[in-house]
């Protein structure tokens, strides 16, 4: 098959399900750049398996094809990912600085104080070189590219059921073969949870119901993670840490709606961007975990067992050059102390008064 194979007009099924498409649509105007890089992937590797034998209408190639396209869309998304998970380790690193300027004007409600506390915390931010917006701006920027992920595979069902193609390269052809794929053989990619119940399709129920179990698994693990093993002391203490406690089981029952309502084509994607996160998670907080946390504890055993250790940077040397830094830091601080001047003892008048006394005796003698 052509990977780009001309649009062909397809009639419409018989007695659609969809509102035919068409007219204005704020969401599809705004996310068009993105849906259409999000289907020339996905044709991309349907392109792919069906060279290598699959059939181009086979639940099992439009499945591969989404597994390929989460992995390309999250494998250029890494850099932000890297880049979110320093500035959010910067913000923790702050936290104590931040307590501090709170606790200097707790209670304080007038207007001067609240602009003194307002360029005393961006003043911190400007000196350590970040901001919760800038730990927040990698996700904003992935939500485009995951929101034209999500319409594009939603919106199969109704530009199959009206002949019509999708933005770009996923043609009225190939939107009918992945309108026609069956998982397992059994059950449509397009359908959703209710569609399968209210037409007895008791296969892709139970499908669904596996999927959006494993989902909340892995979204609850992935969150296990972060608050077992990822904070620091500190971050363990204030609200913070327990609103994350709520949310670990809280969040995951997010996917029962998910579950319910999208198409299994859909529920496929985010379940392959979910265990594509919890692995990712785990390899952060294995190799990167947060100063002073459990993993970060376990990473310097693992390290010692190697002969290795972290410099002052954060970079692995081996355990002599270590052990060498520390004496050398060692020294410089005895010495620094050693340089610094003698802090007086306090004395009273009294005794005061008798010590110049003393020192004119002396002196007269």
């Amino acid at each position: 098959m052509d990977l780009f194979a001309a649009a062909a007009t397809l009639p419409p099924l018989p007695n659609p399900t969809t509102p035919k498409p068409g007219g204005l649509d704020f969401f599809s105007t705004i996310l068009w750049p993105f849906k259409f890089v999000v289907e020339a992937i996905l044709v991309f590797w349907h392109w792919v398996f069906t060279s290598i034998g699959l059939q181009p209408d086979a639940g099992l190639t439009w499945v591969l094809s989404i597994v390929g396209l989460v992995i390309v869309v999250r494998a250029a998304l890494i850099p932000l990912f890297v880049r979110q998970i320093k500035s959010q380790r910067k913000m923790m690193e702050l936290a104590p600085e931040m307590r501090k300027i709170q606790e200097r004007y707790r209670g304080k409600r007038d207007q001067l104080s609240r602009e003194a506390m307002s360029r005393e915390t961006m003043a911190m931010y400007k000196k350590h070189g970040t901001s919760p917006l800038s730990s927040c701006l990698p996700l904003l920027v992935q939500m485009p590219i995951l929101l034209g992920m999500f319409y594009t595979l939603s919106e199969v069902k109704r530009h199959a059921e009206w002949g019509v193609g999708g933005t770009g390269l996923l043609n009225p052809i190939l939107t009918r073969e992945f309108y026609n794929a069956e998982l397992f053989g059994v059950a449509p990619l397009h359908v959703n949870m209710i569609d399968a119940i209210n037409t007895n399709q008791t296969a892709t129920v139970v499908i669904l119901v596996i999927l959006v179990i494993l989902m909340i698994l892995s979204q609850f693990f992935t969150q296990l993670q972060i608050i077992s093993k990822n904070l620091s002391p500190e971050a363990k203490t204030g609200q913070a840490y327990q609103m994350q406690r709520i949310m670990l089981y809280v969040l995951p029952l997010a996917f029962i709606f998910s579950g319910v309502f999208f198409p299994l084509g859909v529920v496929m994607y985010w379940f392959t961007s979910n265990i594509w996160t919890m692995v990712q998670q785990f390899i952060v907080i294995r190799n990167l975990p947060t100063p002073g946390s459990e993993a970060a504890k376990a990473r310097e055993e693992r390290l010692a067992k190697k002969g290795k250790a972290l410099d002052a940077t954060g970079k692995v040397i081996p355990m002599a050059k270590y052990e060498a830094e520390q004496r050398r830091l060692l020294e410089e601080a005895e010495r620094a102390k050693a340089a610094a001047p003698k802090r007086q003892q306090p004395v009273s008048k009294n005794r005061a008064k008798k010590q110049a006394q003393k020192g004119k005796q002396d002196g007269t003698s």
